[in-house]
């Protein structure tokens, strides 16, 4: 396995870790040049961006990790990303949880392999789910529904057969083969040795059914009920893979499987979730609230979304905009800082605020210019707020969560108060 920083390059020929020619290959054929996010190609190479995650080429994993700064390791920066994936993109599992898997695996990879393994076991274990289903075929018996007008065209020799239409119970739908498209995948994978076992337990006993082609079409039609809502965390986990996995046709030596997250937008809602997790009572947190603010004479209108808004009895009283870079001090770029000026123009009374990844929890206070007088200060603040990477899921998101709100002048929930889950989608109140 390579391990690389965000924005690093690899390359045939330079570098401690390069490259094979056919791994660049592969790479250079998924690469996609309109609106490819996940890297871009040098000469004799490949240079990454913000795009973090795993990718894996044949047999090759390359690991794609986050870095704020040059004072951690590999292991601090790869257990942060397994952190803010499982606070903000894994889903909630049933048994065992995130939390319980028994692999210490080397890469996030592992982790969703072993997560979609045990969510299909649980599954079997349980039962899989059966549905009636319609089907047409020639017969020696007549049971069900004679068609006639297929019935005279396949048997006019064979009379003692009959071509019916009948019901069927089984366990050929769409929910389980995608599961088992989704286990074929893994098959072709390399796999912890732990792993390999239990799915090969899992092949042996899951139903051979029909292979069907997948596309984001496929689990946009997929509807939950009573009777399958055991099968949606394994659905999600399944359609992360199968739609990221491209397949080669040819010798299967250049599959690629990408699994990459933007790193804005993975850090956008870490902070997001840890506050709407560790949030006093009194308190509202919502991500990305449209406000209106330019609009044509024919009526389009453009918004602004802050990344976090926090609020209380129906009143906004902070807006917080998370950026993933590394500042010194409480140095904001000009287009950050322009950005927070809008949103202050449009939230008249609330506070505003960055929030950037840094070595310890720090809040910069700074106040915008007097639009008027533009040599004295308004009484519109804007911070600087620099957050701690702590690892430790739980105890990372309540330690941020409780010293966010406390630097920006909020009373927060005691560390000793117990956990309160909420549907974070509630409107603000």
């Amino acid at each position: 396995m390579i391990t690389v920083y965000e924005h690093d390059s690899l390359y045939l020929h330079k570098g401690n870790q390069r490259l094979r020619d056919d791994e660049l290959l592969s790479l250079q054929l998924f690469y996609r040049e309109k609106n490819f996010p996940y890297y871009s190609l040098v000469y004799n190479g490949v240079r990454f961006c913000e795009y973090v995650g795993v990718i894996r080429v044949g047999k090759l994993t390359i690991e794609i990790l986050p870095k704020a700064d040059r004072q951690h390791n590999e292991t601090h920066w790869r257990e942060l990303l397994i952190d803010m994936l499982k606070s903000s993109v894994f889903p909630e599992t049933r048994a065992p949880s995130t939390a319980q898997l028994s692999l210490k695996p080397n890469s996030i990879l592992d982790h969703y392999f072993e997560l979609f393994i045990a969510e299909v076991e649980q599954l079997t274990h349980n039962g899989l789910v059966k549905k009636y289903r319609k089907i047409e075929q020639n017969s020696t018996t007549l049971k069900g529904k004679l068609l006639f007008p297929k019935h005279i065209a396949v048997n006019p020799v064979h009379q003692e057969r009959f071509y019916v239409s009948q019901q069927t119970y089984d366990h050929s739908h769409l929910l389980n083969k995608i599961l088992l498209k989704a286990l074929r995948m893994l098959n072709r994978s390399r796999l912890h040795p732990s792993l390999s076992s239990r799915l090969a337990n899992l092949m042996l006993n899951f139903p051979d059914l029909a292979d069907i082609k997948v596309s984001e079409d496929t689990f946009s039609g997929i509807s939950y009920d009573r009777k399958n809502a055991g099968y949606q965390k394994a659905i999600d986990i399944a359609r992360l893979l199968l739609l990221n996995y491209h397949p080669d046709l040819n010798s299967g030596s250049r599959d690629v499987l990408a699994l990459l997250f933007n790193m804005n937008v993975l850090w956008e809602r870490f902070v997001l979730k840890s506050l709407q997790r560790y949030r006093p009572d009194i308190y509202m947190v919502r991500g990305q609230t449209n406000r209106n603010f330019w609009r044509t004479e024919t009526g389009y209108t453009r918004t602004m979304r802050p990344d976090i808004l926090i609020g209380s009895d129906e009143k906004p009283l902070c807006l917080l905009d998370t950026k993933w870079k590394n500042v010194k001090d409480s140095v904001a770029s000009d287009d950050d800082l322009r950005q927070m000026y809008a949103y202050s123009r449009y939230h008249n009374g609330a506070k505003i605020c960055l929030i950037y990844p840094g070595e310890s929890y720090q809040l910069f206070k700074g106040v915008f210019m007097d639009e008027i007088d533009n040599h004295t200060v308004s009484n519109q603040e804007c911070g600087v707020l620099k957050i701690k990477l702590l690892n430790g899921r739980s105890s990372g998101q309540q330690e941020l969560a409780y010293q966010v709100m406390s630097l920006l002048g909020f009373e927060p929930r005691k560390k000793t108060d117990p956990e309160i889950i909420r549907d974070f989608s509630d409107p603000l109140i």
